[in-house]
């Protein structure tokens, strides 16, 4: 296993130099051994057996010496300062190795025969040759090793004064030179593969670490996500609480005998909380989408009245901006979610008369095979490429530094892209900055026959006004209750009000209640849902309920849907409330004049 140690570039290649040489002396050990006793049996006679068989011995034990040296320094760590001594003990012990295969020469060439003698030579040159590739990573090593066995062959050959021997020796010193730069660019061969190596696990060990570092961002990112959420989610459930109420009193005020200057007055302000009730209900459309509580009602209906419905609402705005308003007449028939698609296109033709200051705006729809294309064009300010996937983030607003509120909160394109999603229709963008935009929703046409649906008649156990009726109402925040049961009183009903599930069950065992409304969270992690359960065992029936909360956090918003109970969001408007009583059985409200229509389950465009 490779030890990991510190130091400077050029101080681990020399480690890994000299780890290579240490790991190729094992493999040239019993080779040499063996060829060592094959030039022993090939070579002795009387007068050189012993010196054959001592030199034999030095071969054997400086072979077993440098592998054994070689497994230990291995088992080691090697530090960059244990580099110059472990190579001059590299050069000392391989010039050993050398002076040793290069003293057979000594020994057989003057007392063995010709034959003999080029036995020698051949297999003291193939030493050698095979001692470069196992000991060129560490140059000086070689070099040692190299000159030591050579030089005492040709230094040998040269005592003999023959043109042959001396031929030879020139030889033995062209071939240390040829050698030596063979082993130099193998050297070098051997350095580019540790530092290619080193680059590589350089590279990985920096993209371990981005990678590391870009989990961890996202793990953070994660985390301000979901404390994002938690934030607006507790944010708008506060900001809800005093609206709502402030919505029920100014109903009771306004029912009131006023000087036509407090109407005004109180009309202003019922302008404002009601700006504010639509923020809080866009980021519940928002919420909603992001539980994944939105479940799409399809079937087929004709685009027209809805374009028509748009226009009704929206026009007066261009009008007010003096651009034009234009939609193009059509019979098409599209198979998806009318609430839906209404909001979806609100959205879009609200963005596209804020951001338009001249021309015009456009809606049309047009067939393309199975499929209708519903566009909106503005000749507005457009949007830059690089912001064209950013203004459907959520927030995101362009030309809004400001952050004025009647440009909105900057979720009306997120809301769009998340239920077209829902609904699954293709939803793109075209623009050109300066020049204007087209949104274009891609939806089916219907396959089955259009039926206009048959207005619903009025069942006939629905009756009027019911002053006796009484009503219990669940709310641990004081204000609500006063508001809600000020509010109930003055259209004629019975009030009782409890803060708690306890509370609730002492009073219905005083009163049986007709009608139960209570909020969603209650006091000690308890739940509006829970305390509807309670009273109607209590009472042994299922009386009329209605949930409202100001919840917009997910989980909160699936666990209310999950209850199977009619729910209301904070801030509830009179209308609303006034529609829900109206459709309880045996209930209806005494009011002299009729609720406006309940406002459609998501709210107003940003």
């Amino acid at each position: 296993m490779q030890i990991v140690v510190p130091g400077s570039k050029e101080e681990r290649i020399q480690i890994e130099q000299i780890r290579l040489l240490l790991g190729n002396l094992g493999s040239s050990a019993i080779p040499g051994i063996l060829v060592a006793l094959v030039m022993v049996y090939s070579l002795y006679n009387k007068s050189n057996l012993v010196a054959l068989l001592v030199w034999c011995a030095l071969v054997i034990v400086s072979k077993l010496f440098d592998v054994f040296d070689a497994r230990r320094i291995l088992a080691s760590s090697i530090l960059p300062g244990d580099v110059p001594s472990l190579i001059r003990r590299l050069v000392t012990l391989h010039a050993i190795d050398g002076a040793v295969w290069g003293s057979l020469a000594w020994i057989t060439l003057g007392t063995a025969s010709p034959s003999g003698s080029v036995l020698v030579l051949a297999v003291l040159s193939g030493i050698v040759g095979n001692s470069m590739s196992l000991l060129s990573p560490v140059l000086p090593a070689f070099f040692a090793f190299c000159v030591l066995e050579l030089g005492m062959i040709a230094t040998k050959v040269w005592q003999f004064h023959e043109v042959a021997f001396n031929a030879l020796g020139i030889a033995a010193v062209l071939y240390v030179c040829t050698l030596l730069v063979q082993a130099r660019n193998s050297a070098r061969a051997s350095r580019q593969a540790i530092e290619l190596r080193f680059e590589n696990v350089d590279l990985v060990q920096r993209l371990r670490l981005e990678s590391e570092k870009s989990q961890q961002a996202m793990h953070k990112a994660e985390q301000a996500n979901i404390a994002k959420s938690r934030f607006l989610a507790a944010a708008s459930h506060d900001l809800r609480q005093p609206i709502h109420a402030q919505g029920l009193f100014l109903e009771v005020l306004a029912r009131t005998e006023l000087a036509p200057a407090q109407r005004q007055l109180i009309a202003s302000i019922r302008s404002a909380s009601d700006a504010s009730a639509d923020m809080l209900h866009t980021l519940l459309d928002y919420s909603r989408i992001e539980a994944g509580v939105v479940e799409p009602q399809l079937h087929p209906f004709k685009l027209q009245s809805l374009m028509n419905k748009i226009e009704n609402e929206l026009a007066p705005q261009a009008d007010a901006k003096s651009i034009v308003y234009r939609s193009r007449e059509t019979d098409v028939v599209v198979m998806s979610d009318p609430a839906l698609v209404e909001l979806i296109l609100r959205n879009l033709v609200s963005n596209a008369i804020r951001y338009t200051v001249n021309g015009g705006v456009l809606i049309g729809c047009r067939r393309r095979g199975g499929n209708v294309w519903l566009e909106v064009w503005d000749t507005g300010i457009g949007i830059a490429p690089s912001q064209q996937t950013e203004v459907f983030r959520e927030f995101h607003q362009l030309g809004n530094p400001e952050r004025d509120r009647q440009k909105g909160l900057g979720l009306g394109l997120a809301i769009v892209q998340g239920l077209a999603a829902v609904l699954g229709h293709e939803l793109s963008l075209l623009s050109v900055p300066h020049r204007g935009s087209v949104f274009r929703l891609v939806m089916p046409t219907a396959v089955q026959p259009f039926s206009p649906e048959a207005p619903q008649s009025v069942p006939a156990d629905k009756h009027p006004a019911l002053p006796e009726a009484h009503i219990l109402i669940i709310d641990d925040d004081q204000i609500v209750r006063a508001g809600m049961v000020q509010l109930l009183s003055d259209w004629g009903y019975h009030c009782m009000a409890a803060d708690s599930i306890e509370e609730a069950l002492w009073l219905t065992r005083s009163r049986r209640p007709d009608i139960i409304i209570s909020d969603y969270r209650l006091r000690e992690q308890r739940t509006g849902t829970e305390a509807i359960q309670a009273i109607r065992a209590e009472c042994g029936m299922d009386l009329p309920a209605l949930l409202i909360t100001g919840d917009t956090a997910p989980a909160r918003l699936r666990e209310a849907r999950a209850s199977g109970l009619p729910l209301l969001h904070k801030p509830v408007s009179p209308s609303q409330l006034q529609s829900w009583l109206a459709s309880v059985p045996s209930v209806a409200v005494n009011d002299p004049e009729p609720p406006d229509d309940q406002p459609a389950t998501f709210s107003t465009p940003v």
